[in-house]
């Protein structure tokens, strides 16, 4: 390698990877996943020796293994359970389950593929790499953290003299973040935010399990899209315009009242609403915001709440897609003394430099040998290879939401 390692422990990734993780090792071990890394920017290019650097990184986060320190932590948390840590302490990353060339168009073609367990928690790490090894080779990296920790001290100051008002925070950046370093600089510098006492905004915490315990905030993190598309689209039984019905049945089977923020847009919000009725809609202390308008879904969601005769007062509203303090603050004012509201908030605070931030991702393509898909509230955020499938879904939520009450 030529640069540092840059995933240091197997805690260095998101908090649901672990929260679906132990859902997954009780309820579907024997499931298969692919996953398929996608760069969205169309001037992005991976040269030869970025890719050599990223094979090398992946493998060296491939010898990684959980420490026992790490998985006492882990087990502080109060839902997992035992069964589950231990079965982390066995647990480690396969690099034979990678296939990395150059057959993309950005020049850097990714996939993983094997079971659920496994390749579920292979997301973040990788993501995490090739942001790191593209702006350290394609850049001056020394002006981007320059550039990084001037922006990272204005929104700081602009927080703490009120000039932002963003309620309750988040730092979800890990996926697309400048390096480890900016993450921490980031999650290290708001949580001084806490201890002044001026300051009416507050940082509660990151998704980065390893920030978190280093810095004794709070881990944060539930679902992702991931788990309603397999869940519920694959078994081959399932009719996917029910995804939602079967992955919150599961979530519920595993958590009960505990770590209960529910994803409302794999397959539309709109039918999201369909499953999430009055036991759901009761035992979800919130739901998550990633696609469409924010406004007009946090409206939807408390005329939901009040339709079930649930005070929305007594839920939180996640707002987690591409926010900014700025737009934040917007939400927050609009939805104040409404209902709960919160932010999770990601490349802004992670990658915000002089120059443009990857838009890049890796999705779940398959699940045991079929086509899954995600519709969102925002068209273009779906990656499905298989346009027949998603034309299948597409048909099968019509036909649902025009012949359903």
């Amino acid at each position: 390698m030529k640069l540092h390692p840059i995933i240091n422990s197997l805690l260095e990734t998101d908090l649901y990877k672990f929260s679906m993780g132990q859902a997954i090792y009780h309820q579907y071990p024997d499931y298969k996943t692919t996953w398929t890394f996608k760069c969205r920017n169309t001037d992005v290019h991976f040269t030869d020796e970025m890719i050599e650097e990223i094979r090398d990184q992946i493998r060296a986060y491939c010898d990684l293994r959980f420490t026992e320190e790490e998985l006492e932590y882990l087990d502080g948390i109060e839902w997992f359970k035992g069964s589950y840590i231990d079965f982390l302490r066995l647990w480690r990353p396969r690099f034979e389950d990678f296939e990395i060339t150059t057959d993309a168009e950005c020049g850097l073609s990714i996939e993983a593929k094997g079971t659920w367990l496994n390749t579920s928690m292979y997301e973040i790490p990788t993501l995490a790499i090739v942001n790191e090894v593209y702006f350290n080779m394609a850049y001056d990296y020394n002006e981007l953290i320059q550039s990084f920790k001037e922006r990272l001290e204005t929104k700081y100051e602009n927080l703490r003299n009120g000039k932002w008002y963003a309620g309750v925070f988040s730092e979800f950046g890990l996926r697309r973040r400048l390096s480890a370093e900016a993450q921490e600089m980031a999650v290290q510098k708001f949580s001084e935010l806490n201890k002044d006492l001026k300051c009416a905004t507050t940082f509660i915490g990151t998704s980065n399990v390893y920030l978190a315990k280093k810095y004794g905030v709070k881990p944060v993190g539930t679902m992702a899209h991931e788990w309603i598309m397999c869940v519920g689209q694959g078994n081959h039984r399932h009719n996917p315009a029910y995804s939602n019905w079967y992955a919150l049945e599961a979530w519920v089977k595993e958590y009960g009242v505990l770590n209960g923020t529910a994803l409302t847009d794999a397959i539309t919000t709109d039918c999201f609403l369909k499953d999430f009725q009055l036991t759901y809609a009761t035992l979800f202390s919130g739901v998550r915001h990633d696609s469409g308008d924010p406004i007009e879904w946090g409206e939807k969601m408390i005329a939901h709440y009040e339709k079930l005769k649930i005070d929305p007062k007594s839920k939180t509203l996640l707002f987690s897609d591409s926010l900014n303090f700025e737009t934040a603050d917007r939400i927050f004012r609009h939805f104040q003394g409404r209902a709960k509201v919160a932010f999770g908030i990601g490349t802004y605070l992670a990658n915000d430099t002089k120059v443009p931030p990857l838009n890049i991702v890796m999705k779940t393509t398959a699940c045991n040998g079929q086509d899954v898909a995600k519709i969102s509230d925002t068209e273009g955020k779906g990656m499905c290879k298989n346009p027949e499938y998603v034309d299948y879904l597409k048909r099968s939520i019509k036909w649902r939401m025009d012949h359903e009450k």
